[in-house]
């Protein structure tokens, strides 16, 4: 149970195009904007962070969701951990890839510039300073600056939405905790 319920209504004229975007790109309507809406303008902001740090730029979608899978799953938060796996589906990625996010080191399933990008991501994720400067020459090698600013805005952001979901213990809707449930221990 979501330690702050959404508020009793949901439905108000400046939230609803956020509401309706968010619904749209989930399938359904995610329990933690739904508690964003007890803070509209703060809802307003993130709504546009996220979609900018998600749904534009260079990087690849599915990166983005890889990396998000490794930090939530690094940070402890189940919630994110499960929006990441599902949304990474949801995008084409095999549930197989998913489920060897953590072996990205040594499984075949990763190339070279995805190990760069999920070591810095976990690490990051860990703690800031623990991502040395070899670790993001690797990124170099593979990714523009403008490329890597795009990979520390998706770690920043998970870092924000694992605290927030954490810390409400935000409840898990339907379709993520099923793909959830699917996969392999």
């Amino acid at each position: 149970m979501s330690r702050v319920p959404p508020p009793a209504t949901t439905t108000t004229p400046e939230l609803a195009p956020l509401l309706e975007q968010a619904e749209r790109a989930m399938g359904y309507l995610p329990n933690d904007v739904l508690s964003l809406c007890h803070w509209p303008e703060l809802l307003q902001t993130l709504g546009g962070l996220v979609h900018t740090v998600l749904q534009t730029g260079e990087v690849d979608p599915t990166l983005k969701r890889l990396i998000g899978i490794i930090i939530s799953r690094a940070q402890g938060c189940t919630y994110r951990t499960a929006h990441s796996s599902y949304g990474a589906n949801q995008l084409g990625v095999e549930a197989e890839k998913i489920a060897a996010v953590f072996e990205f080191e040594t499984s075949p399933l990763f190339t070279d510039a995805e190990r760069a990008v999920l070591r810095v991501a976990w690490h990051g994720a860990l703690l800031p300073d623990a991502v040395t400067d070899e670790e993001m020459e690797a990124l170099k090698a593979h990714f523009s600056d403008r490329e890597i600013v795009e990979i520390v805005a998706v770690l920043s952001l998970y870092g924000f939405l694992n605290r927030w979901n954490g810390t409400l213990n935000t409840e898990l809707e339907a379709p993520p905790a099923a793909f959830a449930a699917s996969m392999p221990e």
